[in-house]
């Protein structure tokens, strides 16, 4: 029989021990206000030319913050709320003022197989309710497996729409083959068309809307204040959570090389670099489970400016990632045990406004 003093000395125990929790410090240089409560799951919100908030809650339903009251907007589309599919993301368009359109991500059951896929949606508001819907794009086939819809989206400076969806939990299937949705970013025109230079589209059976591929479940989606790159963040297994800068036509992994293993211990690839596979900017070893991705631009929290933010849903706090010469060389918690930071947003006022689960959005001050 192995003894106590035998197993602690053992490096799988130790590798456990040290795994065990996050060792990033807390910052307790700021504090916050609850801005809107009684949220669930805010998977995601954005903020009208007005300054009121929408917020998309995952079970499906669309709010409207405004003046201190929260309403709920009708005719949003049927979700499938499964796992972790739902209502998920929401962008404005970059010209929101003239032609109000705002776009959505969501899990739909649309289509002849059982299950659901990631979708995504453009529409306007009006008098409370969504109107002129418009769907521009659904993966297929659909699963009735919950993990991995991917779904953020950000707009670039030429008003292309770019989305994520995971790899829809079939790793080996999925993320290395160009001609099956799940494990990708997109790349559409606004109103859904594919542009005629993205990477694949005179490749054989592709899937023309693809940018990038070799994505596990990117839940990040950014644009650099300053360079205008696209940065991601992407959830790994266990271990090897990552941040990519997104390129057309790159493959950036996965599954054939992480710096993760399976949630058993076992692993699943010998490798973490292969010769056409892009390496992240930084990954993280225990996985923090992000989700939610901003840059702080603003001049309101001093020397942060120019640095990430990055929610944990696992350790449940805001990591904010200094930034240095293209790479994270510290981190720091905030926001620290309020609850899964789901979502993260810099408001028109300047401040970093923070979706935390079962708590609601809150403004983060710094002191």
């Amino acid at each position: 029989m192995i003894s106590l003093k035998q197993l602690l000395l053992c490096p799988f125990f130790i590798t456990l021990l040290c795994c065990a929790q996050d060792k990033n410090p807390t910052n307790n240089q700021h504090t916050h206000t609850v801005v809107v409560d009684n949220l669930n799951i805010p998977w995601s919100f954005t903020f009208l030319p007005d300054k009121s908030i929408l917020i998309v809650e995952k079970d499906g339903r669309l709010l409207h913050y405004k003046d201190g009251a929260t309403s709920e907007i009708k005719n949003t589309p049927t979700v499938y709320n499964r796992g972790q599919g739902g209502f998920l993301d929401i962008e404005l368009h970059p010209d929101y003022g003239t032609n109000g359109w705002i776009y959505f991500s969501y899990a739909s059951s649309e289509g002849n197989e059982k299950g659901g896929q990631t979708a995504i949606m453009r529409a306007k508001l009006k008098n409370g309710a969504l109107t002129d819907n418009e769907l521009l794009y659904k993966a297929s086939p659909n699963t009735t497996k919950g993990q991995h819809f991917g779904s953020r989206i950000v707009f670039d400076d030429d008003d292309y729409l770019y989305f994520t969806i995971g790899d829809r939990g079939q790793r080996d299937i999925n993320p290395q083959d160009i001609t099956k949705d799940g494990g990708k970013v997109y790349r559409l025109h606004d109103d859904g068309r594919i542009p005629s230079d993205n990477p694949f589209t005179n490749e054989t059976h592709s899937k023309k809307a693809i940018y990038s591929f070799g994505h596990r479940n990117p839940q990040g989606m950014t644009i650099h204040p300053e360079t205008r790159a696209i940065w991601t963040h992407e959830h790994g297994p266990r271990g090897g959570d990552e941040i990519n800068i997104i390129q057309a036509g790159k493959n950036y992994g996965w599954p054939v090389i992480s710096y993760g293993v399976n949630y058993s211990g076992t692993k699943f690839t010998d490798i973490t670099e292969k010769d056409g596979m892009e390496q992240p900017l930084h990954y993280w070893v225990p996985s923090i489970a992000p989700s939610g991705m901003t840059f702080i631009s603003s001049e309101r929290y001093g020397n942060w400016k120019g640095n990430l933010l990055v929610g944990s849903l696992k350790f449940q706090y805001l990591d904010l990632c200094y930034i240095s010469e293209g790479k994270v060389v510290k981190e720091e918690r905030l926001l620290d045990g309020l609850g899964r930071v789901r979502s993260v947003e810099q408001g028109p006022d300047g401040f970093i406004y923070v979706g935390i689960e079962n708590l609601g959005i809150v403004k983060l001050i710094r002191n």
